[in-house]
């Protein structure tokens, strides 16, 4: 039998999952197949660019650049989801069922719906060179024959897109095409029998759990009209149809932005349970609206075949030598004897929490504070797989706790993590035809009473008194905010630079790229603006309420006393430092040695460069290797 360490006992095997971005779960793969229309009539409309002495762009480039720049940032971001590229209305044929005018780029050695690698992304930025050649562009559906190349595309797509469950695995087509109306060269029977047909077929995949989604190319002169035919195969109707034009937007750089923001929607994150009472519960989903990004796991690779490397653990007896089988039974020493726990009593001693939401009661908003909220929150929607009457009980329940002011109290967390959180609801919120915010409710952890620190035994000195603000410098310190405040502020406006330019190198490494891109820090202070006459003004008065006006901010750092956390800090850093040029870190980092080295060792470089020290040990070599421009 196993021993077993008290400290360890009651610990999670995935107690970390949350903080692992790199550990893709199969109810968050997505399978995309992007739909390209290849008729003349893409190669021949152009739309202007925004830079001058550039010529207009042809609506098959932008379907290939954005397509291409989508690529890029998924082989990063979510390099578990597969994608497959499909050209319709081509001269060449290239798919599983040999139907014509369908043609399916692909690499070598890899599948037609597969994870994007570098080899795919080189080839298909050069797709615009060689697609007259190899592939060919040819009309659409005509009336001289009875070929309909959007039918076969459908079906092409369909077939590609059987691979996983829909229960498990998000599926979609990405329509990309600038002629509202395939059937317009059609009269009559012919005309409405191919119209119903091809509906039908995406009423197929729909059915299957397979959206579609339309993304219209439009001209200055000639806007897209979805209702002339794309409206009934992608199931528009009602509001729906009428705001979906103004969404996708006219000009080019709307188009982009569209394209991206149905590329990156938002993951299911967990399905939840919510109890009402006994006997009445909601299905909901839980999304992460905005979460810290942070450089992916590092992923072992097998040096001659470049698979990646799976580890196994195995026990050896220190006697013999012989591979032993692990216990089913483990033991801890209690009052001078062993007791004894099989594996399945272990799981459910740890069991505290059944990983689902239980409706406690409610409270009044006011009784919540901004404070609680010290990590990021989930947000929660009905689930369209759920109970019969789970929307209406949201609503209804959503709808009284708008009306009335209160906040949900709930039970939830995982086994071994139990606490209480907070429901909040959210009203949906349009603006010029669009959603900003989508109806539901935000789910905040609160803290446990440990979490909560008194911001006065901080601050306060030997007498227990608090320095209180007196009315003059509250007032400059507002004024101070008032003119610095940044308008229409998210933190969705600002990148991390140092993410950016780790991902713009393994971009230039894997693509074989001559030169890596400048990034451009959006972090940094803005210096024209905070140089107004109005902003200075402020700044000024603010510090002279504060210091007063004969303050000397020079001699005032040399007269401040060393308090003792700071002699210990500056203690640990010459020590780093010292430590730190017993290294060759740039030839470390050129070998990829860098990972033989203990986190001990990492951190003399980070300390002694005042860089983060938290994190991982993958977390801390990147954070190396970004700082030394590798």
């Amino acid at each position: 039998m196993a021993d077993l360490d008290a400290d360890d006992i009651f610990r999670d095997d995935d107690d970390d999952l949350d903080n692992q971005p790199s550990l893709e779960k199969e109810s968050t793969k997505e399978y995309v197949v992007y739909l390209v229309d290849a008729s003349p009539k893409m190669f021949t409309t152009t739309c202007p660019t925004e830079e001058e002495g550039q010529k207009d762009e042809t609506h098959f480039h932008i379907a290939v650049s954005c397509i291409s720049q989508s690529l890029k940032s998924q082989i990063i971001n979510r390099s578990y989801d597969e994608v497959a590229i499909c050209f319709f209305n081509t001269r060449e044929k290239k798919n599983i069922q040999d139907l014509n005018g369908v043609f399916v780029f692909n690499v070598a050695e890899r599948e037609f719906l597969d994870r994007p690698n570098a080899r795919l992304i080189k080839e298909f930025d050069l797709i615009e060179e060689t697609f007259s050649k190899n592939i060919g562009s040819q009309q659409g559906i005509v009336s001289a024959t009875r070929e309909n190349s959007l039918y076969n595309a459908i079906w092409v797509a369909q077939a590609l897109l059987r691979k996983g469950s829909a229960k498990t695995v998000d599926k979609r087509m990405l329509l990309f095409t600038n002629e509202d109306d395939p059937f317009g060269s059609m009269k009559g029977a012919i005309k409405s029998d191919m119209t119903r047909t091809t509906l039908q077929r995406a009423k197929d995949a729909r059915d299957l759990g397979i959206s579609i989604e339309l993304l219209p190319l439009s001209c200055p002169d000639e806007v897209f009209n979805v209702s002339q035919f794309y409206a009934d195969l992608i199931g528009l109707e009602g509001d729906d149809l009428v705001d979906f034009m103004p969404s996708a937007g006219n000009k080019l750089e709307d188009m982009k932005d569209q394209l991206r923001k149905r590329m990156f929607t938002k993951r299911i994150v967990k399905r939840i349970k919510f109890t009402i009472v006994n006997g009445l519960s909601i299905d909901l989903n839980s999304y992460a609206l905005i979460r810290p990004t942070v450089p992916g796991a590092i992923t072992w690779l097998d040096s001659v075949t470049n698979r990646p490397l799976k580890s196994e653990r195995t026990f050896i007896c220190a006697d013999t030598g012989a591979l032993v089988e692990e216990s089913s039974r483990r033991f801890h020493p209690y009052k001078n004897q062993n007791i004894t726990f099989s594996t399945k009593e272990l799981i459910e001693i740890k069991r505290v929490s059944t990983g689902h939401l239980q409706l406690l009661g409610f409270k009044p908003l006011s009784c919540l504070r901004d404070y609680y909220n010290l990590k990021p929150s989930t947000f929660l929607y009905p689930s369209d797989e759920g109970m019969d009457g789970s929307m209406c009980l949201f609503v209804a329940l959503h709808r009284s706790m708008i009306q009335l002011n209160r906040f949900a109290v709930a039970f939830f967390g995982s086994s071994s993590r139990p606490q209480l959180v907070a429901l909040i609801a959210q009203e949906e919120v349009i603006q010029s035809g669009g959603q900003i915010e989508p109806p539901g409710m935000h789910m905040i952890y609160l803290p446990y009473s440990d979490d909560i620190r008194l911001i006065e035994e901080r601050f306060s000195d030997t007498s227990g008194t608090v320095p209180k603000a007196s009315d003059d410098q509250i007032k400059k310190a507002s004024d101070l905010i008032k003119r610095i405040d940044l308008r229409d502020f998210s933190v969705c406006q600002f990148a991390n630079p140092a993410l950016q330019r780790h991902y713009a190198i393994l971009q230039a490494l894997a693509l074989e790229e001559d030169e890596i891109p400048e990034m451009k820090d959006e972090t940094l202070p803005d210096e024209e603006g905070l140089a107004r006459p109005g902003v200075v003004k402020a700044i000024e008065e603010f510090k002279t309420s504060i210091y007063g006006e004969n303050y000397d901010e020079e001699s005032e750092h040399g007269t401040r006393k060393p308090t003792e956390a700071s002699r210990k800090r500056k203690a640990i850093s010459e020590f780093a430092t010292k430590e730190c040029e017993n290294y060759d870190w740039g030839e470390l980092a050129d070998t990829g040695k860098l990972k033989d080295l203990t986190v001990v060792e990492l951190k003399y470089y980070l300390t002694a460069h005042n860089l983060p020290v938290s994190g991982k040990k993958e977390a801390l070599i990147s954070r190396i290797l970004t700082h030394m421009g590798k």
